[in-house]
């Protein structure tokens, strides 16, 4: 039977003070953040402080495909893995669809410099995104 692949670091205690970049991409990758999923998704990561004791956002952009977030954990009860499953299950219950993949992408931020490089790319995301670069070799 094959294994499926951990995206976490074994050992690392996930209810950690401190800062974390996730990423979490839609359902096979559709556009589904756009009209009122997005003012719902938009509304929860707004207002997470307040449905998940513990929990603030640093920084965050809604893409149509996915979004990226930079939370931040101070005294949380819960894992990472479970404010992000009640990120994707409220807002799916909350839009009517399936939003978001199983999955989601997380990097622990351990410094001053990796925090601003992430800040900048998630500033830069939604420009990069509309880059086609076929018109460069036109």
């Amino acid at each position: 039977m094959k294994r499926k692949k951990t995206l976490r670091l074994g050992n690392y205690d996930y209810t950690s003070d401190g800062y974390y970049f996730i990423t979490v991409c839609t359902y096979y990758h559709r556009p589904y953040i756009v009209g009122r999923s997005r003012d719902v998704v938009a509304q929860f990561i707004e207002h997470i402080s307040t449905k998940i004791k513990g929990v603030s956002v640093d920084y965050y952009v809604l893409m149509p495909t996915h979004v990226h977030l930079i939370l931040i954990l101070e005294q949380c009860k819960f894992k990472l893995g479970e404010v992000a499953r009640r990120l994707k299950a409220v807002t799916s219950k909350q839009s009517g669809i399936k939003l978001w993949q199983p999955n989601y992408y997380e990097h622990i931020i351990r410094n001053e410099r990796t925090l601003r490089k992430i800040r900048e790319y998630i500033i830069n995301n939604p420009l990069a995104e509309r880059i086609e670069f076929t018109q460069f070799y036109k």
